[in-house]
């Protein structure tokens, strides 16, 4: 992803010096900045984990973030079940990025109706992403009658 946004910024470099364009050179400086910021994000999570059997004792250990990334390793290679697996150990753990990963799991596989559930247990514990779906007008609220909060009824909930 940073080597895309990289290559990126330097066409919109050179199409906004060849133009004479400045929004779009000051955009190339936005993306030129993702772009390093994540480059260094990778460089740090591979000096964290450095091969994949650190990867996989991290992951072991109870280190949520190894263990979802194991889970997206799975999922690039097509093994979706062992990412389910992997993910719904996050989940049992109440990590909410693996709510979310197992969100997108389902909806990749089933479509984004399936994945509802997995993504209302992400926004019910305060994953922004997962919370915009249940805003209306939004994917799993298009006609605003699928809050995120019940509002009344018995089984009413708080915003937490």
């Amino acid at each position: 992803m940073a080597g895309c946004l990289l290559i990126v910024a330097a066409v919109l470099s050179t199409v906004g010096v060849v133009a004479g364009n400045g929004s779009l050179l000051q955009w190339s400086w936005v993306v030129w900045g993702v772009g390093v910021l994540l480059l260094i994000r990778n460089a740090r999570l591979r000096r964290r984990y450095g091969t994949p059997e650190a990867l996989k004792a991290s992951a072991e250990a109870g280190d949520m973030k190894a263990l979802r990334s194991l889970a997206m390793l799975a999922k690039l290679q097509d093994d979706f079940d062992e990412a389910e697996r992997l993910l719904r150990i996050g989940v049992a753990a109440g990590d909410r990025e693996s709510m979310w990963e197992m969100g997108r799991l389902v909806e990749h596989r089933d479509g984004l109706e399936a994945s509802e559930p997995w993504f209302r247990m992400a926004a019910e514990r305060g994953h922004w992403a997962a919370r915009r779906f249940f805003r209306p007008g939004h994917a799993l609220n298009l006609d605003g009658t699928n809050p995120l909060f019940k509002v009344d009824g018995p089984d009413a909930q708080a915003p937490g």
